[in-house]
């Protein structure tokens, strides 16, 4: 971005701010919907002339800070995190869910700006208490935020560009907070949006997981060689037996890369995640260089390949249909392809597989594995009428329980 065009952005926001906050005109038609509603909020709560954001109580912020599993993360991955604020002479910070920073590094110059206002562990900086910005933005609408200049509501930070994204709890799916980064307006850069979401997800890999498995690490391991990834009904993928912490679109991008052995163009991945989203190449490299780090390298560029042993139960699942072993098959098949994925190649995929199964299944319906997949489609009355019809009225043990789940699917 021009430095021409960083002016045109800082003026308009400048424009719309003395036109709401000076003037009580509406902005509605000047700035972004979430920036308005922020704003009105902050009206509600705070003077636009606040010299500083408000400080929690010192020992709560520093017991929080020990007690949470972000600490713990931060500091495996604090060296990049320290490179990346050094490089770009950003200030960094990490806050809870209720936005009050816990963490903070800065560059030279950025610290010392950062200090004057208290973006500093324990400075809240909800947009009640400090008005409209990037960390608040991001934490309330749990999505990835970015603040420029006069679209803070508090005149102190008019002169600061803000890049923040969420942090969640790779288990449960918890926000626990947002890393934030800030810099001043005219160092503005598209980057820095695609940067937030990346350490982001850095940050998240680096949760401890004995929060989320109370044995021993070394009971997790199941000893498996290669990449093995699990993505019928519930997903998990893990490395060499360790089970790798990623979010859903991580997991859709290694779904594709495991299915195309062969390697994907940057624009035919594209493609296959997002179809026709507007969504930047840029974004898909964010995603995939948080991939490569946590294969430990094991992801090569042009084309993009996997340099691993993979094995999928999708593959698993379609060579035991090939083979015509359709109860083992049905046994291995844990239900849809990553059930809510709007990636379309991995919709199609999704549907193949179903099918597949289906009509296995209709072509030859094994009692028991009937059973099985009415458990993960009760609402398919055809397969079980089928089946039962194929029984001719023999006696077999599973008939009382087919009867019961057709009596519920045709209900």
């Amino acid at each position: 971005m021009t430095r021409s065009e960083l002016d045109d952005l800082r003026f308009d926001a400048v424009r719309a701010w003395t036109s709401f906050v000076e003037h009580g005109d509406s902005a509605e038609q000047l700035v972004r919907p979430e920036i308005l509603t922020s704003w009105t909020r902050s009206e509600a709560a705070i003077s636009p002339d606040v010299t500083q954001a408000p400080l929690a109580d010192e020992s709560e912020i520093a017991a929080m800070w020990r007690d949470s599993p972000l600490q713990t993360a931060v500091e495996r991955v604090e060296s990049e995190l320290r490179r990346t604020a050094e490089d770009g002479d950003l200030v960094l910070a990490v806050t809870d869910a209720d936005t009050r920073i816990l963490w903070t590094y800065g560059g030279r110059v950025m610290r010392r700006k950062a200090e004057t206002v208290n973006f500093v562990p324990g400075g809240r900086w909800d947009d009640e208490s400090v008005g409209t910005n990037a960390l608040d933005m991001a934490n309330r609408l749990a999505t990835p935020s970015m603040v420029l200049s006069a679209e803070h509501y508090a005149s102190i930070v008019h002169n600061w560009v803000c890049w923040a994204a969420p942090v969640f709890d790779p288990a449960t799916g918890v926000k626990l907070g947002v890393i934030d980064l800030s810099t001043t307006w005219d160092r503005s850069h598209p980057i820095g949006l695609a940067t937030a979401r990346v350490l982001a997800r850095l940050i998240e890999t680096a949760m401890p997981t004995s929060r989320y498995h109370p044995s021993a690490e070394g009971a997790d391991d199941t000893g498996d060689p290669g990449l093995v990834m699990t993505l019928l009904g519930t997903a998990e993928t893990r490395l060499d037996g360790q089970r790798l912490l990623l979010n859903r679109r991580q997991t859709e991008v290694l779904a594709l890369l495991a299915m195309h052995p062969q390697g994907l163009s940057l624009e035919q991945l594209h493609a296959m995640v997002y179809g026709d989203q507007a969504v930047t190449f840029s974004t898909l490299k964010a995603e995939v260089s948080h991939l490569r780090q946590a294969l430990g390298g094991q992801l090569s560029s042009r084309p993009y390949r996997l340099q691993m042993p993979v094995a999928t139960d999708v593959d698993h699942v379609l060579a035991l249909l090939r083979r015509g072993h359709v109860g083992a098959a049905v046994d291995a098949y844990g239900g849809d392809l990553l059930p809510g994925t709007n990636s379309p190649a991995l919709n199609e995929l999704a549907e193949y597989v179903a099918v597949a199964v289906r009509e296995a299944l209709l072509a030859n319906p094994e009692p028991d594995a009937v059973v099985r997949y009415s458990e993960l489609a009760p609402y398919d009355a055809e397969v079980i009428e089928v089946c039962l019809a194929s029984l001719g009225g023999r006696a077999h043990p599973v008939v009382p329980l087919l009867k019961g789940r057709l009596a519920v699917a045709v209900r």
